[in-house]
């Protein structure tokens, strides 16, 4: 599968709405710390608006909430991995990405015979606390490697102009949260962000 070079994620349907429109074809809707009637609300939200736009949704996490609601892709953390019911996703035909940080998670990432696996931070992220130091672009190359023809997500302290050396060291697509989220206007920044992808497509 090909991913699209520019993935955003957000963390309110509302900034998708504001974001797709501008020709984002790959958003992952990342939402913390709500009631599920609020999180069932915002991913069906989601789901439509990028149907209409043609983007393709990525549900972070909420796995059940997207196979309930007929999603076709969901996004797990190593965690979330635990208790994720991966035969019925397959069965359903949801397509899944996993995160990965090092080589045990790598491996046990690929078994699973994701859509993607991500890897992250790339560089020094603002958006959390992480157990894990930068990864850098040795990593990124080591992990093109051993993911073969599954693509690579690059995550974490990513901006357009660390793009070439992202790209270049094997990374298929660059996942954008705090540069977009951050930015004094993210509308010009998502635009931005899209133009420099352009090139890699």
């Amino acid at each position: 599968m090909a991913l699209d070079p520019f993935y955003l994620i957000v963390g309110h349907v509302g900034q998708l709405e504001r974001l797709v429109p501008l020709g984002v074809r790959l958003v992952q809707l990342r939402i913390k710390d709500q009631p599920e009637a609020e999180v069932a609300r915002q991913i069906r939200r989601a789901r439509d608006f990028c149907a209409v736009h043609r983007a393709q949704l990525v549900v972070n996490d909420h796995w059940k909430t997207a196979l309930d609601l007929r999603c076709t892709f969901v996004h797990l953390g190593q965690e979330d991995m635990d208790e994720a019911d991966f035969a019925a996703l397959r069965r359903a035909g949801v397509r899944y990405g996993l995160s990965t940080h090092d080589e045990a998670e790598l491996d046990r990432a690929l078994a699973l015979d994701p859509a993607y696996v991500a890897l992250g931070p790339v560089y020094p992220t603002l958006l959390k606390k992480m157990k894990w130091g930068p990864q850098g672009l040795d990593r990124v190359r080591a992990w093109k490697e051993a993911a073969g023809q599954v693509p690579l997500v690059g995550i974490g302290g990513l901006t357009p102009e660390r793009l070439p050396g992202v790209f270049a060291a094997g990374a298929d697509s660059a996942a954008v949260v705090t540069d977009i989220q951050q930015a004094e206007d993210p509308e010009v920044r998502c635009a931005e962000w899209i133009a420099a992808t352009e090139a890699w497509r």
